[in-house]
Formats: structure tokens, C-alpha cells, sequence
């Protein structure tokens, strides 16, 4: 078994304007930033998955994809102190992207989330410091791919990337 999800990858240059948005919003004492090569965009999160299926949903999750630009311009907490950035709008290819996804995880008998998908990247857990009115830049990040990721495949509970899909 395997636990797996479908995300969106940032390049490095997302992940350091992503890794700098955390460190101006210090979120005092007992705030755990997401390490910065675990920043991501989930799409759809699986769970566990026999590995038998793997090589299956490897080739079925390759979908074409419209390329599409997500603008970030303030972060935001969430309930149970999750800060996290959300792109300003979603775009109709992201959607279509996570319409698609969700369709061949359904025909193959694994799970989708029941929740709305709600776009967003956590940048850190429990915090609890003030929020910038809004970002000293807006980030823009052109969307030209995913990944299938394996979560815990490496020691000390990191991600791999099994599969990138252009």
C-alpha cells in the first residue's frame, strides 16, 4: 500500500516566494512551517492504495492539460490555525484539471473527497501570529503540469514524485 495524492508542483522560484510569504508571517511559538519541498497545490488526496494499482493509475491519470496561471496576492488562516495561500480566482482549466482527475479515480474505484475542492497551499500549521493586510507582491505561477505523489516514501514522512504529467 501506498498513500497517494494528485497535486500541483511548484518550481523552485514558487517555493522560495512561498517559503518568504511564511517567514513574514511569524506565527509564534508552536507554529510548524511546511518544509519548503513539500509546498504543493493538492488536487485530489487517495489515501492508501494497493500498490497493484499503481501502475494503472499511473497511465490513466495522463490527461491532456490546458496550461493555466493561479495569482496569489494575501495569505490566510483557517480554522485550527492553518495558514495557507489560495489563488484570487480559480480558473476554468483548474477546475476542468480537477473535474477530469476526479472522473478516472471514480472509474477506477478510488476515492474522491465529498468536500468542495477549495484550491489552496499551506505554508504552516498551528499559527497563531497577525496576517499582512495583503502580500508585498503577488505571486503568479503558470500551471503546466502535475504530479502523482507518494506521501512517506522517504524517511522522516517526505514526499516522492512517482509520475509528472506535461
Amino acid at each position: 500500500m501506498s498513500r497517494l495524492f494528485i497535486a500541483l508542483w511548484p518550481d523552485e522560484s514558487l517555493r522560495q516566494a512561498l517559503r518568504d510569504w511564511r517567514e513574514a508571517c511569524p506565527g509564534g511559538v508552536g507554529t510548524r512551517p511546511v518544509a519548503p519541498e513539500q509546498l504543493h497545490l493538492t488536487l485530489h488526496f487517495l489515501g492508501q492504495v494497493p500498490s497493484q494499482q499503481i501502475a494503472q493509475l499511473r497511465c490513466a491519470l495522463r490527461l491532456p492539460l490546458r496550461a493555466f496561471e493561479l495569482r496569489f496576492s494575501r495569505c490566510e488562516r483557517w480554522p485550527g490555525g492553518v495558514l495557507v495561500v489560495s489563488p484570487d480566482a480559480v480558473p476554468p482549466a483548474l477546475a476542468e484539471l480537477h473535474a477530469a482527475l476526479g472522473e478516472v479515480l471514480r472509474r477506477l474505484g478510488l476515492p474522491t473527497e465529498a468536500r468542495a475542492f477549495r484550491p489552496h497551499i499551506t505554508l504552516a500549521r498551528r499559527h497563531k501570529g497577525p496576517l499582512p493586510s495583503a502580500a508585498a507582491a503577488a505571486l503568479r505561477w503558470d500551471v503546466r503540469g502535475y504530479v502523482l505523489v507518494e506521501s512517506g516514501a522517504r524517511a522522516g514522512g517526505g514526499y516522492a514524485v512517482l509520475e509528472a504529467y506535461d
